[in-house]
């Protein structure tokens, strides 16, 4: 497993792919385990500034869980898995409920459910998902979490708006201005501005940063559970549904690049994700999910070897292992997380439009009008359900939406049997129709 075959740079052409089970020179290799890190650095450390987690640990275990997806998936799948996103709301209501170690059972659930999926994908086959989850569904799901977490955006935003503004204004020009690596890294490109600009402006609060050695463990969290609250986690559920769809995106998005065919390690990819999640759970850090940032580098340099994600995750370890590192990135400003996250939240919307674009989506039938406007409408404006002490919030509510009025309409559409799906007057068919 880790005996990888050694590729010549000297040799090597634009066009030359260096395979998983490949390698350039060590000092090369070690070179784009760093451009690794940094591509993930800039999203990972956001979720526990965010949720509050301590960012050392969410480190320590993003690299712990990089080699543990490494090993399950026999060195042939590379991957860097940092912090999801998908679990920004359902963390936020939880934590508020039942505290910091109520929030963690549920990252253990969404890990537990994670790993048993991918344990049955590995032996039945990934068709099944395509069916309960069609990209119209899956499309829709990501989306309202994007959008979702506006109102988070909105009042980091608001605590300093010149510094949000600095802040975003440096997002969007590194996207436009620049190509390559550092266009990718905008998010990391714009924290890293306004923290400087925070800085001059004496907003950066050090006196943790002070205080903080430069070695020693993380802190570790312990995870709580309270029987009464049981209800709360079913919140956390809809979250294994775009962690699927990003593993299962990353497989054939990798696969594509190398001309592979990678999709019987889809369930081991899962598994892998979903046990790196629980133990990171576990002790305090943020769950995780495979990386677009990386496949990004991995395009660019046509490097998709195995050996720079052990560097990257070794990387990752050691900066979990410095609490004065934790300390700088907590003391991140408001103003800076309000500029980076309004953009980066409706990012995570816009990929959701995208799945409905690159898969041809055809809204003109009505069963994905509905299903896409009524579930975007629930978690867009948050719409609760409460039931005693426990309330049930815009991506659960949502996400059950889309899913039941998508298969009862597909279903009754089926039983009145050909041409009973209806089109309105002024849209034409689509040529080439997605479900």
């Amino acid at each position: 497993m880790f005996s990888w075959r050694h590729r010549d740079a000297t040799h090597l052409t634009a066009s030359d792919i260096v395979l998983p089970e490949e390698r350039l020179g060590w000092g090369r290799t070690i070179g784009l385990g760093m451009q690794h890190v940094v591509a993930m650095f800039g999203a990972t450390f956001l979720v526990p500034i965010i949720t509050g987690f301590p960012p050392s640990t969410t480190l320590l275990f993003s690299g712990v869980g990089t080699i543990l997806f490494l090993l399950i998936t026999k060195n042939r799948l590379p991957s860097y898995l940092g912090s999801s996103f998908a679990f920004l709301a359902p963390i936020g209501a939880a934590t508020e409920i039942g505290g910091p170690g109520f929030a963690l059972s549920g990252i253990i659930l969404v890990g537990l459910l994670l790993a048993i999926i991918g344990v049955i994908v590995h032996f039945s086959g990934t068709r099944w998902i395509a069916a309960v989850m069609p990209p119209v569904v899956s499309g829709t799901i990501v989306a309202l979490i994007g959008f979702n977490l506006a109102p988070a955006a909105r009042d980091n935003f608001v605590a300093d708006p010149l510094l949000a503004a600095i802040t975003l204004l440096a997002v969007i020009l590194t996207s436009v201005l620049f190509r390559g690596l550092v266009g990718r890294l905008a998010i990391l490109v714009g924290v890293v501005v306004g923290y400087v600009v925070a800085a001059l402006m004496g907003k950066v609060d050090w006196s943790a940063v002070e205080a903080a050695p430069w070695f020693g463990l993380p802190e570790f969290t312990s995870p709580t559970f309270d029987p009464a609250l049981l209800p709360a986690i079913l919140m956390f559920v809809p979250v294994v549904l775009p962690l699927i769809a990003e593993n299962l995106g990353h497989v054939k998005g990798v696969g594509q690049l190398i001309n592979r065919d990678l999709d019987p390690l889809a369930g081991r990819a899962l598994f892998a994700d979903g046990i790196a999640t629980t133990l990171s759970g576990v002790f305090g850090g943020s769950p995780t999910t495979t990386y677009g940032e990386n496949i990004g580098v991995m395009s660019a340099t046509r490097v998709f070897s195995t050996a720079a994600y052990w560097v990257a995750a070794i990387t990752a370890i050691l900066l979990g292992l410095s609490p004065k590192v934790g300390a700088i990135i907590f003391a991140t400003p408001a103003g800076v997380l309000g500029g980076v996250t309004t953009a980066l939240y409706g990012l995570i919307g816009i990929i959701g439009v995208r799945i409905w674009v690159e898969n041809h989506v055809d809204f003109s039938k009505p069963r994905n009008q509905f299903a896409a406007g009524v579930g975007l409408i629930v978690a867009i404006a948050d719409f609760t359900l409460s039931a005693g002490q426990i309330s049930f919030g815009g991506i659960v509510l949502g996400t059950v939406a889309t899913l039941v009025i998508y298969h009862l309409m597909d279903a009754l559409e089926k039983l009145r049997g050909p041409g009973a799906e209806a089109r309105p007057d002024h849209a034409p068919p689509a040529t080439t129709p997605a479900e």
